[in-house]
């Protein structure tokens, strides 16, 4: 991997893409931080990959501006052989061994193939890399393309849905890989339209629906100051009506379902409140089995700014 030449891994301006009268990319600007773990995030057929496509030189933009690790995305060539990529599903040999087929790929690509023992070992198939590709699960074929992805040692490395189809083993894996890949200094911009695997590894997000940008800016930035309520269980069932009495009668607002509590947080800090209220549960004899912030997900965020109309 080489050093990367500017603080900005890719920069594009009113980036857009139509099909005749229908824009699949609507105007789109990005700017993305180099060295960071970006999600790309939207439901399917908001232009994710028509997006990637574009910043890969796969798909020509019917209008926009913007460089990719420094260079116009108007000449593709001038930075694709720092760029690597993994867009819908890898493409195999399906007779050919795992590791045979990064051979072919690294001859083709004047890449070092003495790389491929670490990579496989990278992307987790250390131990397959001598059976054939027709023998690999799903979740397999996608780490093997990304270990293709990683063949020229990329400052980028673009991954269109790599946990798509996989099954609950196969998707954590991916976020596995994911987490390993973001530290090794490059950056990783992953598409998604699942938000509880990206929030679990991006520190950077870029939230699109149909063709416009939503966000795009630091994960915690977003989710900052998420808790909007107070999960409440009190041992006994039996004490649900009599707590929610108590801290009704302090002023907090409070619901209970589902055998629990939960107490608005209404801007108050979420470690006092929690105080407070066990504090009070104490003094009146009961004893709470459960006491945590219920918090903003990724998901709530981007669904409240889809049905909110936020561009």
């Amino acid at each position: 991997m080489t050093n990367q030449q500017t603080s900005t891994a890719l920069s594009v301006t009113g980036l857009t893409k139509r099909y005749g009268d229908r824009n699949a990319v609507d105007n789109l600007s990005i700017e993305l931080p180099a060295g960071v773990v970006a999600g790309f995030v939207g439901p399917n057929g908001a232009g994710k990959t028509t997006t990637m496509a574009m910043l890969l030189g796969l798909v020509r933009p019917t209008a926009g501006t913007g460089t990719v690790l420094g260079a116009s995305i108007d000449h593709p060539a001038a930075y694709l052989s720092r760029v690597g990529a993994l867009i819908e599903s890898p493409a195999f040999y399906p007779s050919l061994t795992g590791a045979e087929n990064l051979r072919v790929f690294a001859t083709i690509g004047a890449q070092d193939t003495a790389r491929i023992p670490a990579l496989l070992e990278t992307v987790g198939l250390d131990g397959r890399g001598e059976d054939r590709y027709r023998s690999y699960s799903l979740g397999m074929k996608q780490r093997l393309g990304i270990a293709a992805a990683l063949l020229g040692d990329p400052d980028l490395l673009i991954l269109d849905e790599p946990a798509n189809g996989l099954d609950p083993q196969g998707v954590r894996e991916m976020r596995g890989l994911i987490g390993r890949l973001a530290g090794t200094g490059r950056t990783v911009l992953v598409s998604s339209h699942d938000l509880s695997e990206l929030e679990q590894v991006c520190d950077w997000l870029v939230l699109i629906d149909t063709g416009r940008s939503l966000y795009q800016g630091p994960t915690s930035d977003l989710l900052k100051g998420g808790a909007t309520g107070l999960i409440v269980v009190p041992q006994r069932s039996a004490d649900h009506p009599a707590l929610r009495d108590l801290l009704v009668n302090r002023g907090h607002e409070v619901e209970l379902s589902d055998d629990r509590l939960t107490v608005s947080v209404n801007g108050a800090d979420v470690s006092d409140l929690a105080a407070s209220v066990n504090r009070a549960a104490f003094d009146a004899g009961m004893v709470l089995v459960e006491l945590s912030p219920n918090r903003t997900t990724l998901e709530d965020r981007y669904l409240s700014m889809v049905h909110g109309g936020a561009r």
